[in-house]
């Protein structure tokens, strides 16, 4: 017996010593990144509610008692319940003051622990702002709303839990001490005991009145009506029937207290009877008959004015206001969406291939879709285990071609992140104290490919070089210890040396981390605290560890945003930024509620599980850029939009988390996007909200979808209608997509984010487009909204309808058949939209994957234009294939070597059993030849030759020769082999691409 409670007291303990131990480990990394006041102030918001509502709830539970006491009767007439008080009184003996303090207290703690949750309604309540904009029902500030009825809700809600509950203590207390009898003759509730109790009755009735004066404000969430907010019932029945029930508490409060007075429970029965009878009927059922009589037979015109109050604050409340004539979006303007319509023509003229505009929004189109591209970078780019590319991020640079020319470019940026999971030795020393970062950023041009079907390399090598052709890619810190999908710690400043990296010879390369912002833990009592907080004793034992010896933990750079900032909702893609040559990540930050009256919730079908905004709101704003540095974890929370009350509040409340706008560091402006989650809720909401007359809105006769993922993929249904029968299965949107383009009437390039609309249909039929949105990402015009709207009497080819056309192709589908055999497979990448001079030209990469290599190799680009589709090695090839000779501009998108060399192993060994790769060397053979008789010496002018056999056989086919065209297929497949050889990328035989005609083909899918 005695050792299971040793046992279990030695549990609770440890259990004990660890939560202990997680709060100090938590305060020291707050404080050493210069936040401890974050820390604190959520600590202290969180006791102070604590100890104000378990204080109030001991006070007033405590109070009563001692008043059930000081008025309890003398003498106690015997009767049945006396034997049952006698045995409470033996029990208690004279201990009474002592149990009524105990049962205060543990009630107290119950009732008023739990409290501390709402430490972030209590926040917003005591820095409140306003929004400058007032409700259309009541003409109260949106930040009434926003800020202080969360939390008045919250305390009205539990005042009236609190005095239930003391009520029935009370009640319970007086039965204990003889006020209160069951049976026998004489009274059986003493006068002082009536009046005790019906003073309490009479407090539970003026709170409900305050709630039911609550509830009014309450109706601007309403989810009666056809859209969110108080509409024709909430106002013409429910809030009259509120008012009522307001004035009925009050009386019943007066009734109550009347009664201290006079005899017997008449006028509180008659009180509570009453209240009861009209809240069933006045407040239930009179307002389900206005509904279902006056509401639905006419619910367009009862409902008109209350879908327009929806209209205009939906718009305002998730930054969607049109702009009218005359008006430019942003915060000046007074809206954000600027409407374009797009006077679509149904060809791209040949004509208007050769503008100056067209030629640039063509030479940028990507050519390379970041699923295909990872997977590429996975394999050539992270030649050793314990490194791996999580993601690539779409962005711009600058960037010099041969000839000294610059221009911005689309970017594709990732970085190697530690993979532990990799690390060659699974010791506690390797996994914590050798191997304790990732290495390096590596860039490729999105917008070009080799003559191999490869990524043109702007930054990759092992050791970092700069790139002369992108100098703002130039890093001078590449290590990374913070980045995405990081999970545990690591240890630096111990006697064991961190591994950087392998040189091309095979020696291993050390580094020492500088950085401040670790957490120091050369005491014992600190290394003992983080053993208990990682359940991990090394810490403390280890003989490696210094008195100069720092931990890193919290290294996912999502987690470590949301810690420090758990009021803030932040993007699922935290995207990286190379900055005067250091690597920092961007993740963008939102304040969002669900408290804006009459907005509706915002559509969140499509975000990810990752995503901070995948809950219930209906405000949204992207207010706060997070910037943290990929070495030291340094944190800086930028305010770029001081327009926004809630981060106003949050300002106040924790003035050293964040940093103003203005204050951003020069060429870091110029790489923040606009947030891809809010730009995915903004465009499920367009869809339907850029309809302005309520009678349209009701009738969704030009309500609008995001257009269909051409890929087909569905989603599940979307729920049931309303006589519970499944809505028809969905297909999936298509995702929003960065690119940079020349916008209709504009002249320069534009960084955007981008996304289509097609008509509204139940069982997506219509996939014509008809609108596009895009979000600028320019520093000049940052978050200024665009919808593009097509005739509604020429609607062009959605996105669904183009890449199905493209996959029916001929050539296409022979091509797919061709490749997609002997261990090889076709992947098709996203579909990218470029408006050119008033029409829609869509562009789609075919790439193929070898199994022996894994690495995808893009193989040709394919346009659509109005049916007409092209098929070709780049994009100008596909639109020679579409167009008369001599009118597609050069757009240089294929060059005609890698660019970058590729990663090769050596096979040597570093000291702890893994092996490093020499990304700068290629073998060339002793006898400096091709082995087949030719006098190539290097994977360039291997490639060089293929690519030369391939265009002679390109010829040969449209002169009709295939003796010829397949010869040259042949020679151009053993130089390709070749170059893979020497490369070490496994055989590419099965990948080999046979040129394609140029014959201009139509489509009439």
């Amino acid at each position: 017996m005695y050792l299971v409670v040793a046992a279990v007291a030695l549990f609770f303990l440890l259990t004990s010593l660890r939560g202990i131990a997680g709060f100090y480990t938590d305060f020291l990394w707050f404080d050493s990144l210069g936040f401890s006041g974050v820390f604190s102030g959520v600590l202290g918001a969180k006791v102070a509610l604590a100890v104000i509502f378990t204080g109030l709830f001991f006070v007033l539970l405590l109070v009563n008692l001692l008043i059930a006491d000081r008025i309890a009767p003398r003498f106690h007439p015997l009767g049945p319940d006396q034997e049952l008080i006698e045995r409470y009184r033996e029990l208690v003996g004279g201990r009474v003051r002592t149990v009524q303090i105990a049962v205060s207290a543990a009630l107290a703690l119950i009732a008023g622990g739990g409290v501390s949750g709402e430490w972030n309604k209590w926040v917003l309540f005591t820095n409140s702002q306003s929004f400058g904009t007032d409700d259309a029902q009541f003409g109260t500030d949106v930040g009434f709303y926003v800020f202080r009825l969360p939390f008045l809700n919250f305390v009205s809600g539990w005042l009236f839990g609190t005095l239930a509950v003391v009520l029935v203590v009370t009640a319970a207390a007086h039965y204990l001490n003889g006020g209160i009898r069951t049976q026998g003759q004489s009274p059986r509730v003493g006068a002082a005991v009536k009046g005790h109790l019906s003073v309490l009755l009479g407090l539970l009735a003026l709170i409900k009145a305050a709630d039911y004066w609550l509830a009014r404000f309450e109706l601007t969430y309403s989810t009666r009506g056809v859209v969110q907010g108080a509409t024709y019932t909430d106002v013409k029945a429910q809030l009259p029937a509120l008012t009522l029930l307001i004035l009925i508490s009050l009386a019943a409060f007066a009734l109550l207290i009347v009664n201290i007075w006079r005899r017997g429970w008449v006028l509180p029965v008659l009180a509570v009877g009453l209240w009861a009878f009209v809240a069933l009927v006045v407040g239930t059922i009179y307002p389900a008959v206005v509904q279902r009589f006056s509401v639905q037979p006419s619910e367009s015109s009862k409902e008109a004015p209350y879908i327009s109050r929806n209209i205009d604050a939906t718009r305002l409340a998730l930054d969607l206001v049109p702009c009218e004539e005359g008006q430019t979006a942003g915060p000046e303007g007074g809206c954000s969406v600027e409407v374009v319509a797009y006077e679509a023509a149904s060809e791209v003229s040949a004509a208007s291939l050769s503008t100056p505009t067209t030629t640039a929004s063509l030479r940028d189109v990507r050519l390379w879709d970041q699923v295909q591209l990872l997977q590429d970078l996975q394999r050539l780019q992270t030649s050793k285990p314990y490194y791996e590319i999580n993601d690539v991020s779409v962005d711009r640079y600058t960037v010099t071609d041969a000839s000294g020319a610059t221009s911005v470019e689309p970017v594709e940026v990732g970085v190697r992140s530690l993979n532990t999971s990799g690390v060659p030795q699974n010791s506690w020393e390797a996994r914590h104290l050798a191997y304790t970062h990732g290495y390096g950023v590596v860039a490729v041009e999105g917008n070009k490919k080799t003559a191999t079907g490869q990524p043109t390399v702007l930054a990759a090598d092992i050791p970092q070089d700069s790139s002369p052709t992108a100098p703002e890619l130039q890093v001078d810190r590449p290590q990374v210890y913070i980045g995405t999908e990081q999970t545990g710690y690591v240890v630096v400043g111990t006697k064991r040396q961190e591994i950087d990296y392998q040189d091309a010879g095979g020696t291993t390369q050390f580094s020492e981390y500088e950085g401040e912002n670790a957490v120091s833990m050369g005491s014992l009592w600190r290394r003992a605290a983080f053993s208990l907080r990682f359940g991990d004793i090394n810490p403390l034992i280890s003989g490696q560890m210094t008195s100069d010896s720092k931990i890193l933990y919290i290294r996912d750079v999502s987690e470590r945003v949301q810690k420090l900032a758990p009021f803030l909702s932040f993007d699922a893609d935290p995207y990286l930024v190379v900055l005067g040559g250091e690597l920092v990540w961007v993740v963008d930050g939102y304040t969002t509620t669900d408290r804006y009256p009459y907005a509706q919730q915002a559509d969140t079908d499509d975000l990810s599980l990752d995503s901070g905004l995948d809950h219930s709101f209906n405000y949204a704003r992207n207010s706060v850029k997070a910037v943290v540095d990929a070495y030291d974890g340094t944190a800086t929370f930028y305010v770029v939009d001081d327009e926004d009350p809630i981060i106003a509040a949050y300002q106040e409340a924790f003035p050293e988390l964040f940093t103003p706008g203005d204050e951003v560091p020069e060429g870091l402006q110029e790489h923040f996007r606009y947030p891809e989650d809010l730009f995915r809720v903004q465009t499920n909401m367009w869809g339907r909200y850029h309809i302005a007359d309520p009678d349209d809105f009701y009738n969704q006769s030009n309500t609008w979808n995001v257009a269909q993922n051409p890929a087909g993929s569905t989603t599940s249904p979307a729920g049931t209608d309303a006589a519970g029968n499944p809505l028809p299965t969905r297909e999936a949107r298509i995702d929003p997509a960065y690119q940079l383009v020349v916008a209709p009437g504009d002249t320069e390039s534009s960084f955007v984010i981008q996304r289509s609309f097609v008509p509204y249909s139940d069982d997506d039929s219509r996939k014509e487009l008809t609108a596009y949105m895009t979000a600028d990402s320019d520093p000049a015009t940052y978050g200024r909204l665009r919808v593009y709207e097509m005739p509604s009497n020429n609607q062009p080819a959605g996105p669904a309808i183009a890449a199905a056309a493209i996959r029916q192709d001929e050539e296409v589908s022979r091509q797919q058949t061709l490749l997609g055999q002997s261990g090889s497979q076709v992947q098709l990448g996203a579909l990218t939209m470029v408006p050119i001079d008033g029409a829609i030209l869509y562009v789609q990469s075919f790439y193929v994957v070898a199994e022996t290599t894994q690495v995808p190799e893009l193989k040709f680009v394919m346009a659509y234009n109005n049916g007409r589709i092209g098929i070709g090695g780049d994009l100008q090839l596909a639109l020679e294939d579409i167009f008369p000779a001599g009118t597609v501009p050069e757009l240089g998108q294929t060059v005609s070597t890698d660019g970058a060399a590729v990663d090769i192993d050596d096979g040597t060994d570093d000291p702890t059993g893994g092996n490093v790769d020499d990304p700068t060397t290629t073998t060339v053979p002793d006898d400096g030849t091709d082995g087949g008789g030719g006098t190539a010496s290097s994977v360039e002018e291997y490639l060089t030759q293929a690519q030369l056999a391939f265009d002679e056989a390109a010829q040969a086919l449209r002169d009709g020769d295939l003796a010829t065209y397949q010869a040259k297929v042949e020679e151009a497949e053993e130089a390709v082999a070749r170059a893979a050889e020497l490369a070490g990328v496994g055989d590419t035989s099965s990948t080999t691409v046979a040129p394609v005609t140029t014959t201009t083909r139509s489509s009439t899918a």
